[in-house]
């Protein structure tokens, strides 16, 4: 899918300033599409359509909510600037625009899990999901596979 059609496509499902934090929107707008990996996108798109087929939640700052941090982070966010000063080498999904954080008003994060396994054939790509270990409220998804990446759903701790 060519990347016009792609944004065409999300956007009916998630505004940008859902996926990025106030700072990041405020600079760049609707170019802050350009910071997500197009893989990122496609199976989001997918989630939400074709296998989850709710309503998903990452950023909601927009609409008075404190949540900013879930989608892409930059720089200045909290949790990057956090390593950067003990001094922690963070190589985080996130900051190379590869992973959201997502929960849903209509579906619990261990039932999305088992969704997208149990649906992994609609996937475009390999994914690595969060166990519920480290993310028990919430769903963590990326497309920083490796490789040696056998699995279409890598669950990781």
């Amino acid at each position: 899918m060519d990347s016009k059609t792609l944004i065409t496509e999300i956007s009916r499902y998630f505004d940008i300033r859902e996926l990025v934090s106030k700072a990041v929107y405020d600079k760049e707008t609707t170019g802050a599409w350009r910071l997500f990996d197009p893989r990122l996108l496609e199976t989001l798109l997918v989630l939400r359509r074709d296998i989850l087929r709710v309503p998903l939640v990452c950023n909601n700052w927009r609409s008075g909510g404190e949540l900013q941090q879930r989608g892409f982070r930059e720089n200045t966010c909290q949790i990057v600037r956090d390593k950067t000063d003990f001094d922690v080498l963070y190589i985080s999904a996130h900051v190379l625009g590869k992973a959201v954080d997502l929960s849903s008003p209509q579906m619990d994060a261990n039932t999305m899990r088992k969704e997208i396994q149990k649906q992994a054939d609609k996937l475009p790509y390999p994914v690595r999901v969060e166990g519920a270990k480290g993310a028990s409220s919430w769903l963590h998804i990326d497309v920083a596979t490796s490789h040696l990446q056998r699995e279409k759903v890598l669950i990781f701790n």
